[in-house]
């Protein structure tokens, strides 16, 4: 099932596909343009990947990592499908990120690779926008890089684990304005799903909630002011978010 969260009269609400729109769990159907879409789960701890796609880490004149390249965000960074993320004024490059993320469903302790799945509530897309001028290490990316308010979209729907036959054989495509700027597969991963599930799981507590963004394929393009990214992974949906001036 794919399930989202949206606002609407002020209040949050848990919502499904209908064919006229989105269906609240009060039995109401809305129009989507009349809801504001949130992050589709209420989000913990969020851990992000950085050069976790071989054809990525070569596009930046990088080896592939030995070992998970990990860094956090903050819960600043998220906002829903169809939101706006501002480009700072002056920038030369900002770029788009589409990303598999995983969702953990319950506490996890030291997991093995082998049982590491069943601890996956579902799985979303995120968009995690970069401002290419402000990194100053691609192994460990500077808080204004990735910890901007609004830099990273996610949604529009959390798809649940029986959606997702196989989470290292999903297709991902990203568009700019209709145009393909970017085709990948999380077959590509250096490290897997259940793999970074049990490596953060040995030496720390995953709690539900608690989300990771793999990474993403190469393929990135500089999105100026105005640009409508979209961003689809293979039956997860596709989520849209829009490059708007900062106006700070």
């Amino acid at each position: 099932m794919k399930t989202a969260r949206v606002l609407y009269n002020g209040a949050v609400h848990s919502a499904i596909a209908h064919e006229q729109g989105l269906l609240l769990a009060d039995g109401r159907v809305l129009n989507e343009l009349d809801v504001i879409w949130l992050p589709p789960v209420e989000v913990g701890t969020i851990f992000a990947l950085g050069l976790n796609y071989a054809d990525h880490s070569r596009e930046l004149g990088f080896k592939p990592p030995n070992e998970p390249l990990v860094f956090m965000k903050g819960p600043n960074t998220l906002l829903g499908h169809d939101g706006q993320t501002p480009r700072p004024k002056g920038v030369k490059f900002m770029h788009y990120e589409c990303e598999l993320v995983v969702v953990i469903g319950q506490r996890a302790q030291r997991i093995p690779r082998e049982q590491a799945l069943q601890y996956v509530a579902g799985y979303t897309i995120a968009n995690d926008y970069a401002v290419r001028d402000y990194l100053e290490n691609f192994y460990r990316p500077n808080l204004r890089v990735k910890n901007r308010d609004a830099c990273t979209p996610l949604g529009p729907w959390l798809s649940s684990v029986d959606e997702v036959n196989d989470p290292q054989n999903l297709a991902l495509v990203t568009r700019v304005n209709g145009l393909v700027t970017q085709r990948g597969s999380t077959r590509d991963m250096v490290f897997s799903v259940a793999y970074l599930i049990e490596y953060l799981s040995s030496f720390m507590t995953l709690e539900p909630g608690d989300i990771i963004l793999t990474g993403t394929p190469d393929g990135v393009v500089d999105c100026p002011v105005g640009s409508v990214v979209e961003c689809e992974i293979e039956g997860l949906g596709t989520l849209r978010s829009c490059v708007v001036d900062d106006k700070f």
